[in-house]
C-alpha cells in the first residue's frame, strides 16, 4: 500500500507566526539591551498580488521508499509535484529541502494558488500551513547528585560513547567546554560532518551543520551554545559570571559526543527544523535535545511532533523544552507522549544582593553584577509609583522627566514591556545611585539574576510589597544594598519557576504534562562572547528558561542510555519519571512561586533525581505502534494518523485505545458517573527474583482499586499486567492528584494521578 509523503513548503524569510527564545522571556541578552526575540509575521510578495507561504503537503508513496532511494532520485520524484506553473529555471531556487528519515517530502516555497494547482496532481493528498518555533530561554550536575568518579557519572563513564544532537542556534567556536579532553573517538555509528574549520571539531564536537543558505554553525546568539554545554559540556575549571557562581562548569554527560544542528537563526522555521531532524538521525545521533517549541497544536499539525515521532521509531531519545508562558495555566508546548517534556525548577544558589530598609529590615533579593564599591551607609529610597502612575511605577525613561533622583535608590516594579536591565539604564541615566526591582504579583518568588547596569537588587513581590508599605509609613524612607555574592545551599531549592508552562495537556488531555522538572533558573554554561568586558576564551552567562531545563534531562538521558543501551526511549522516559521526588532539598513538597505545593499540572512526575533512574526496579515501555493505536484513540482521521505515523493506518473501533490505556507511566483520568479501568503493564527491570506491592495515596472523593495488588516476578525483563479501576465517592466536580507506588525491599516505582470529576 501507499503511504503519506509530508511536504514542508516553506519561506525562507518571512514567516507565519512568532519565533522567540526559550528563556525567562523577560531577560534582556546582554548582546543587544532588551532586544526582541519575537519577529513579527509577513509574506514574501511574488507578481500579480500573490504570496510564498509555508505548507506542509502529504502525498502518496510507497512505504519506505525515501528511505531508501538514491538521493538524486527522490529530489527528482519530489521535484515533480511541483505544479507545472513553475518554470524549470526557479523550481531550484523554490526547493528548500529535501527530507529522507523524518517524513516523505520536501520543504519548498509556493502560492496558494500553485498549492491548488498541485492538488490536482495524482498522490497529492492535503496541505496546512508550516508553522514557526519558539526558542525556549556551573551548579546544576551537584545540585542534581552528580559526581566526579562516583555513583551514575562513574559507572555511566560520563555518557563516553553517547552522540547528543542538539538542534539550536549553533555552536562557540573553540570554546573550551567543547575540548575532547578525555573524550573519545566518535563510534563507528556516527555517519555525520563537520562544516567548521578543521581545528574546531574534534572528539567532543563531532558534527556541525546549518539549514541557512549562505551561513554557518557559528552560534552568534548564544542560546544554542549554552543549552550544548548543559547537555554535555566538558570540565571548565574556575567558570564564572561577573566573578560569581565560580566553580567547574560541566554538562551533565561531559564526556558524550555533541553534534550540532542549526535550525535556529532568529527565528525557528518548522521546514527547517525538519531538516536538522532529518539529518540527524541519518547521522546517527543516540538522542536530540530540543529546546524550542509553538503553543499547543494538533500533532498531525506539528512539525516537532511528526519529526520526533520518527526519530523513537528509531529508538532515538528526544528531550524538549516545556515553554516559558507560566504560571498560565494549560500553556505547554511539546504535549505529544513519545517525548520527554521538561519543565524548570530552581537550585539552591543565589547570586543575592540584600535590600536593607532605614528600619533595619533585610530582604534578600539576586543580582548577577555583584559591585564591591557599593556603600552599606544608607541612602534616600523613592518609589515614583506612588502616585498610581504606572509608567512611573515600572520606570519608563520619560518618568524622570522633571524628577530628581541623583543619588537615590529607586524602587522599580518589574512588567510594561520594558526589559529588566534597561530600567536600571533609566535609573542610572537620571542619576539614581541604585535600583530595588519587585516582581510582578504573577512571578511570586521566582527571581532571575541579571547583569545590571547599576548597583541593584531584584525582590519578590512580597517583599516588594513590604518595601511599599514602609515607603508609605515612613516620612523620610532610606534603603540600601548589601552584595553577598554567590550563596549556596539556599533553602527550599528545588521550587517550580514562575515561567515554566503548565498543564493541563490541551492536545491530549489524557496524557500528564509537563513529564517532569529540573533547573531551569539562573543556569551557568557556555555563551559564545563575553558579557562582563573580559576577553578570556572561556566565557560563560548566566540564564534561565525550560531551555535549560531541557539539556538537563538530554544529558541524564545519555547517562541511561550508556548504562542501559538496550532500553528503549519510553523506557528511559519511564525510569526517569517514577523515581523522581516529590519534595525539596529540605524534605518538605516542592512549591511553585508563591511558596504553595505544586500540583502536577506544574512538576509533573516531580524532579528528575538521575542516580535513582539508574535503577528504577520496574519500567514502563511503550512500542512506536503502540501511539498509532493511540493517536487513532484522539480521534484522528486515518489521513491525520497516516501523516504522522508514515504508513497507511486505519483506525478501525478495535484498533483505537483511549489515551489513559497508552502504557504511560502517570494516570490522567476525566471521571464522570461511571466506573473506569485501565491496564498497564511493567517490565521488571531490577531483581530477577523480586515481588512488588501496591500503595495508593489520593484523597477520598476517588476510589482507586488495583488488581492483582502484588506482583511477582522470577526473572529480569519479565512483564506482567496490572488494572485500576478509577470510580468516584461524590458528586461534587473537583480535581485530584494522588499516585500509585509499586513498593519492593529495594525499589519504589511511583505514578502520578490526577482525577478530575465532571
Amino acid at each position: 500500500m501507499a503511504s503519506l509523503i509530508l511536504l514542508a513548503l516553506t519561506v525562507t524569510c518571512m514567516f507565519s507566526l512568532y519565533p522567540s527564545i526559550a528563556l525567562d522571556p523577560k531577560i534582556s541578552l546582554p548582546r543587544s539591551e532588551n532586544e526582541d526575540l519575537e519577529l513579527h509575521s509577513s509574506g514574501m510578495s511574488v507578481t500579480n498580488n500573490t504570496h510564498l507561504q509555508n505548507y506542509i503537503v502529504h502525498v502518496d508513496l510507497p512505504y519506505g521508499k525515501a528511505d531508501s532511494l538514491p538521493f538524486q532520485e527522490l529530489e527528482s520524484l519530489y521535484y515533480s509535484f511541483l505544479p507545472s506553473t513553475i518554470a524549470y529555471a526557479q523550481r531550484r531556487t523554490r526547493m528548500v529541502h529535501c527530507y529522507r528519515h523524518v517524513l516523505s517530502g520536501f520543504a519548498a516555497r509556493l502560492t496558494p494558488e500553485e498549492v491548488e494547482s498541485m492538488a490536482k496532481k495524482d498522490g497529492f493528498v492535503s496541505a496546512a500551513p508550516e508553522k514557526v518555533y519558539f526558542l525556549h530561554t556551573s551548579r546544576s550536575p551537584t545540585f542534581l547528585g552528580l559526581q566526579q568518579n562516583t555513583g551514575l557519572w562513574g559507572d555511566s563513564n560520563q555518557g563516553r560513547g553517547m552522540i547528543i544532537g542538539v538542534l539550536d542556534t549553533g555552536i562557540a567556536l573553540n570554546h573550551p567546554s567543547f575540548s575532547d579532553n578525555g573524550v573519545p573517538p566518535p563510534p563507528a555509528r556516527w555517519r555525520g560532518r563537520c562544516d567548521l574549520p578543521s581545528t574546531t571539531c574534534n572528539n567532543k564536537l563531532i558534527g556541525a551543520r546549518t539549514f541557512f543558505a549562505g551561513d554557518t554553525p557559528e552560534d552568534t546568539n548564544g542560546h544554542g551554545s549554552h543549552v550544548a554545554g548543559i547537555a554535555a559540556g566538558n570540565f571548565v575549571s574556575g567558570a564564572n559570571v561577573f566573578g560569581q557562581a565560580t566553580g567547574t562548569a560541566s554538562g551533565i554527560a561531559p564526556l558524550a559526543h555533541l553534534a550540532i544542528y542549526k535550525v535556529c537563526s532568529g527565528p525557528c522555521p518548522g521546514a527547517t527544523i525538519l531538516a536538522g531532524m532529518d539529518a540527524a538521525i541519518g547521522d546517527g545521533v543516540d538522542l536530540i535535545s530540543m529546546s524550542l517549541g509553538t503553543p499547543s497544536t494538533p500533532f498531525y499539525n506539528s512539525e516537532l511532533a511528526i519529526g520526533t515521532f520518527s526519530a523513537i521509531q528509531r529508538g532515538i531519545f528526544v528531550s524538549c523544552s516545556a515553554g516559558n508562558r507560566g504560571p498560565t495555566s494549560a500553556s505547554l508546548s511539546n504535549e505529544y507522549p513519545w517525548a520527554l517534556t521538561v519543565g524548570a525548577s530552581t537550585i539552591d544558589r543565589n547570586i543575592r544582593a540584600t535590600a536593607v530598609l532605614g528600619n533595619r529590615v533585610e530582604l534578600n533579593g539576586e543580582s548577577l553584577s555583584q559591585p564591591n564599591n557599593f556603600p552599606s551607609t544608607l541612602l534616600p529610597l523613592v518609589y515614583l509609583g506612588r502616585t498610581g502612575n504606572q509608567q512611573a511605577a515600572w520606570c519608563f525613561a520619560n518618568a524622570f522627566n522633571n524628577v530628581n533622583v541623583r543619588g537615590m535608590v529607586v524602587l522599580c516594579d518589574d512588567g510594561g514591556n520594558i526589559g529588566r536591565v534597561a530600567k536600571g539604564q533609566n535609573v542610572r541615566n537620571a542619576g539614581g545611585a541604585a535600583m530595588i526591582l519587585v516582581n510582578e504579583e504573577i512571578n511570586g518568588d521566582s527571581i532571575p539574576a541579571d547583569p545590571h547596569v547599576l548597583p541593584a537588587t531584584h525582590v519578590s513581590f512580597r517583599d516588594g510589597t513590604t518595601i511599599k508599605t514602609y515607603i508609605n509609613t515612613t516620612p523620610l524612607p532610606q534603603a540600601t544594598i548589601l552584595f553577598r555574592g554567590t550563596i549556596i545551599g539556599v533553602s527550599g531549592a528545588p521550587e517550580v519557576t514562575s515561567f515554566s508552562s503548565r498543564g493541563p495537556n490541551q492536545a491530549s488531555p489524557g496524557i500528564l504534562k509537563p513529564d517532569i522538572i529540573g533547573p531551569g533558573r539562573n543556569i551557568l554554561a557556555a555563551w559564545p562572547f563575553p558579557v562582563d568586558g573580559t576577553t578570556t576564551r572561556a566565557t560563560f552567562n548566566i540564564i534561565s528558561g525550560t531551555s535549560m531545563a531541557c539539556p538537563h534531562l538530554s544529558g541524564t538521558a545519555a547517562l541511561l542510555k550508556t548504562m542501559h543501551p538496550s532500553w528503549s526511549p519510553a523506557a528511559i522516559k519511564s525510569a526517569i519519571m517514577t523515581t523522581s521526588t516529590l519534595f525539596n532539598r529540605d524534605g518538605n513538597p516542592i512549591t511553585n512561586q508563591n511558596k504553595q505545593e505544586a500540583n502536577y499540572y506544574e512538576l509533573g512526575a516531580g524532579h528528575v533525581i538521575p542516580s535513582s533512574a539508574n535503577d528504577p526496579g520496574l519500567v514502563y515501555d511503550i512500542q512506536p505502534d503502540d501511539y498509532i493505536r493511540y493517536l487513532c484513540g484522539l480521534g484522528y482521521t486515518n489521513q491525520q494518523v497516516t501523516i504522522i505515523a508514515r504508513r497507511p493506518i486505519s483506525c478501525s473501533p478495535g484498533f483505537a485505545i483511549p489515551e489513559a490505556q497508552l502504557n504511560y507511566p502517570s494516570f490522567t483520568i476525566r471521571l464522570t458517573s461511571f466506573p473506569q479501568s485501565y491496564k498497564r503493564t511493567v517490565t521488571n527491570v531490577g531483581d530477577a527474583i523480586s515481588s512488588y506491592t501496591v500503595t495508593v495515596t489520593i484523597q477520598p472523593q476517588v476510589n482507586v482499586v488495583v488488581t492483582p495488588n502484588r506482583l511477582d516476578f522470577t526473572r529480569v525483563n519479565q512483564q506482567l499486567t496490572y488494572t485500576v479501576t478509577f470510580s468516584r465517592a461524590v458528586t461534587t466536580p473537583a480535581i485530584f492528584q494522588g499516585y500509585l507506588t509499586w513498593a519492593s525491599s529495594r525499589h519504589a516505582v511511583r505514578s502520578q494521578m490526577s482525577v478530575t470529576l465532571t
